[in-house]
Formats: C-alpha cells, structure tokens, sequence
C-alpha cells in the first residue's frame, strides 16, 4: 500500500519515515498522478481542516479516491463542533478519572502524536483519544475540579509545530501505527417496527409537500411500519425508532447530517445515511467520483487561485461556476465575459479554496433518475423555469420552478438510466436523484443528489401510492434484516 503524508508545505514535515511519500496538498490535489493512485492511505497533515480549506479537501478527494484518508471529513466535522469537548467527556468520563488520579497538578496537557503521549505518562486516555477523533495531532488540555478530572480543551495541531524534543517520539508513533489496523465497531439494532420522518415545514425547498408524506407513512403501515414526522427538536427520541428517513434539504454543516450520524450511531437503518450526505452535497468530490470512474459529465476544472486563468482557455464562454457545496440551483452562476467571470470567481474563492467550473450545455430539460437500492424507481423530465437556463430562478425572495414531467423507466433511453444507476451506485444504496443532460445521443450526469424530491403530483404521477410502498419496502427489508429476521 502506498502511505502519503500531505503536507500544506514540504517544509512542514522534518522527520524521515521509510515506506512513506510526503507531498504538498496542492500537489495532492491538483496532480493527475495522485489522482490515479490505487491501494494508497493518506496521512492529512495541513495545517488547518477548516471547512473548505486546502486541508478539507485533501481528505474529501483522498475519500473520492478510495485514498483512506486521516483525518476523514466526518472526523474533521467533529474537531469543529461545538460540542466537541462535551461529547469527549461524556465517553471517556471513567477512563479521565482513572488516567490522573495519581497527578498533582491542578492542570495536564497532552500533546498526542499518531495516538501516543508525548510526555508517555498517559498513553491509555491518548489512544482512546486517537481512536474517536482519528487526527494525527491533538492537543488536549485536562484540569482538576473539586478532586474530579475533567477535558476543558481539545484541537488539532500543526506538524510544523511539533517541537524537536518531541520528534523522536512522533517518528516512533508513526512507525507503530502503520503497523497497527483500527477497527471501528458497530451499533447492536433496535427491536422495534418504527419509522422517524425528518421534516421542516418552515422550509419551502424541502424535497417532500406534505401530501407526499402522508402518502409515506400511509404506505410505511401498509408494510407493517409506524411512522411519525418528527423536527430536529425530537433528536433525543431516535433510539425509539428503527429507522430514520430524511426528509430534508441536507447539508454537512447542518443538523440534518447530525441528526443521520446520531441516527446511524443508534444502529438505525437510515435514508440518506451520513456517507451520501457527505459525498452528494459536495461537488468537487462528485467530479472526481465520476471522473475517475469514467462516467460522462461536463468538461470539468477545479478552481484555485492559482488556474483561474485556465479557465476559459479549458471550458469557453460562457460557462458556469459552481459553490461546492450548494443546493437547489444555489451557488450556481452562468458567466459569459472574462469580467464577470474574475468577480464570480473570485467570490466564490473567498468561501472555499476550490471552486467547479464546467462547461455550458444549455438544454431544455434535465433528466432526473429516482435510484433506489441500486435500482431506478422513477423518471422524470425537469424542465427550465421560464426565460431562465435553470430549472429553478432565484429572483429577490422569490424561487420560481420549470414544470415536471414523469415518465415509466421503459420510456427513457437506455443508456439514461444505466449511466444514472451506475452513477448513484458510486455513492451507495440509498435514495438518490441523479440528474443527467442529454445533448445529442451524449448524456452528461450533472450531480447526484441525496434526498431526491419526491412530491405528490410530480415524480410520482406514473407509479401512484406504488412508489410509496417501493420506498416503505425498503425500510422494512433492511429493519429486518438488521434484526435478523428472515427475508423473502
């Protein structure tokens, strides 16, 4: 296997490991090399993982690539929570109380290597928190309250700041963890029939009208499943269920995708589970998915400061700029003169280190493949909104939308629906709407999305209630299953 360390900048990283590449993140991201790297485990080491900063996105293009990265983006998530400190102690509450009831100081701090102390006195409550925060440096400052121990701070480190006395002991933690396997292990399942639906009816955008989900949870009964709406205020109640189906415009800096981590963590059977949410709601990471695995999309460059003036001479005029992580036609802008195209860019750039730019393939509607458990469910035609190139128009306050046309699986090209499968089926086995444009006899997949809409009306006007009970028959095949029951 080929180990990668990245570094934010070769000067970053002093200490000769064998068997081990050390690369900069631009090289990482940007080098076609490392994009075809196969059997590899990357080591993040930049500087910061901030949200869609340099280091955020080695670890979500290391996870596109099949790269194993460490940290990955769920445990870059937690580092930035705000309830990071809270979670920590709650799960090793026992094992901070033992590790120093011997010291005498009212204050210990850890600095933590590859999952060993530094100072070597306290190696048990290191590993444990190597082992939930899966970060190469931590620094965790413990105190003394009343006789108690408790963690009053924990973050990531620099590599760069790892002082010398202290880098015969990182060189060591190295070497003994590329020998060692982490194993993470699994949630025991719920023994009841019960079905949570994640819904916000204060937000316009979410991806089910409130016929549709009467029309779910008629058909949840039907399969032998109680289901109830539920908000983000009844998050403590998930253990009560055996199920979690969102229903939700999701995001990872949203409690959606805490809400499905917290879910998933209760052992629930979870649609979209925390992975899709992640890997769909990222565009960057869907262009190099889909590109590494030969599956048609747009002529494609990712953006950084450094290229922007590559991009015309790649994609032509006009074309269009792409926030990584926006929904429902958000952050998505059509340039058509090098002017505007340096103000949108460079505006982009300033909420993300990188930035999609893709061609332009004007269309008068966009294919959109409903996949289900690694099948197609449904097809519909999106059309543009009126006098716009998207199929939704922001206008001040308002959203306008094209119409929909549904039509049966059998109606739609072949190569349509296989290209779509194909697609979602890089994501996982969930729910996802896969949106194609078709120019020609060519289709381009445009993203995929987790959480496809489904609105009474609209996506199921060929299918009726079956949908519905397609979706519920899910549900009910993998609670049981998780259970161990037999089944047909």
């Amino acid at each position: 296997m080929n180990i990668l360390f990245v570094v934010s900048q070769s000067s970053d990283w002093p200490i000769d490991i064998p068997g081990v590449t050390v690369v900069t993140a631009q090289t990482y991201l940007m080098d076609p090399e490392y994009g075809d790297c196969n059997s590899t485990k990357v080591f993040n080491l930049c500087r910061t993982y901030r949200y869609q900063s340099e280091g955020y996105y080695v670890s979500l293009l290391a996870e596109a690539r099949g790269h194993q990265p460490v940290p990955d983006v769920e445990a870059m998530k937690d580092l930035h929570s705000k309830t990071l400190t809270h979670d920590v102690s709650d799960k090793l509450r026992d094992l901070i109380d033992c590790s120093f009831v011997r010291d005498t100081a009212n204050f210990v701090d850890l600095n933590i290597y590859f999952g060993r102390d530094a100072g070597q006195k306290h190696q048990p409550i290191s590993e444990q928190l190597f082992k939930l925060l899966r970060t190469p440096v931590l620094h965790a400052r413990f105190e003394r309250a009343n006789d108690d121990w408790r963690l009053c701070g924990i973050y990531s480190g620099s590599v760069k700041d790892i002082p010398a006395h202290h880098l015969e002991s990182t060189r060591a933690a190295i070497v003994e963890h590329l020998r060692e396997q982490k194993i993470r292990g699994s949630s025991p399942p719920s023994d009841r029939h019960a079905l949570a639906i994640l819904y916000d009816p204060q937000r316009p955008e979410s991806p089910s009208n409130p016929e549709a989900l009467g029309k779910f949870a008629e058909a949840a009964r039907a399969v032998g499943i109680h289901a109830e709406v539920i908000s983000q205020r009844d998050r403590r109640r998930l253990a009560d269920f055996d199920a979690l189906f969102i229903r939700e415009t999701t995001s990872v800096d949203h409690y959606t995708y805490d809400i499905a981590r917290q879910a998933v963590e209760a052992g629930l059977v979870v649609i979209d589970d925390p992975d899709s949410i992640l890997r769909c709601t990222n565009k960057i990471y869907l262009s190099e998915l889909l590109a590494r695995n030969h599956i048609p999309i747009p002529k494609t460059l990712v953006v950084h400061r450094g290229n922007i003036n590559q991009i015309v001479a790649t994609l032509g005029l006009p074309c269009i700029l792409k926030q990584p992580d926006g929904a429902f036609s958000v952050g998505v802008v059509k340039v058509e003169s090098e002017e505007q195209l340096l103000e949108k860019v460079n505006t982009l750039l300033r909420e993300s280190e990188l930035v999609l730019a893709q061609e332009y393939l004007p269309t008068e509607f966009d294919w959109r493949i409903g996949v289900l458990d690694h099948r197609p469910l449904f097809v519909c035609k999106y059309y543009m909104a009126p006098g716009h190139w998207q199929i939704i128009k922001h206008e001040h306050s308002r959203m306008s939308e094209g119409r929909t046309e549904a039509l049966s699986v059998g109606e739609v090209p072949d190569d349509v629906v296989s290209i779509a499968v194909q697609a979602a089926n890089l994501i996982g086995d969930g729910f996802y709407g896969v949106d194609l444009k078709q120019v020609g006899n060519q289709y381009y997949v445009i993203e995929i999305n987790d959480n496809p809409n489904v609105d009474a009306g609209n996506e199921d006007a060929i299918l009726g209630d079956a949908l519905y009970r397609e979706v519920m028959g899910v549900f009910r095949k993998r609670i049981d299953a998780r259970k161990g029951k037999h089944v047909p």
